[in-house]
């Protein structure tokens, strides 16, 4: 499924990536391959990372969410091996700990009011 937005909620032990449009919600869960969940690994993280991005390949605004650094960690390492994702990328924002619906319904208020302010003053 392509789709224009996605969020993506995350920590050092999984990601919940969901891709949505008006209707339709797809979901992934990734999981990190490291049973430690606070060990950081390099190797485990960069694998995380790279299924991620793998699973947003064609999403066109991501929002970036979760209680910790591995959002940010997330968004260097697009710096260094994915730059699609970087130029999606649109806000990292914490977070706690929400259900699926409650990312969907606090990501669909982030992009209309996103949306609302980038939106082009001459195509209106």
């Amino acid at each position: 499924m392509t789709t224009f937005h996605a969020v993506v909620w995350m920590d050092h032990a999984e990601a919940h990536v969901l891709m949505f449009d008006r209707e339709h919600v797809q979901a992934q869960r990734i999981q990190s391959s490291s049973h430690h969940k606070h060990q950081g690994k390099s190797d485990d993280a960069s694998a995380l990372f790279a299924d991620i991005a793998k699973a947003l390949a064609g999403t066109h605004e991501i929002l970036l969410t979760g209680p910790g650094m591995a959002r940010n960690q997330f968004r260097d390492w697009c710096q260094s091996h994915h730059s699609p994702i970087v130029q999606a990328l649109v806000d990292s924002v914490p977070s706690d700990h929400p259900s699926d619906a409650q990312l969907v319904a606090m990501a669909r208020k982030y992009f209309k009011r996103y949306d609302n302010t980038t939106a082009d003053p001459t195509q209106a």
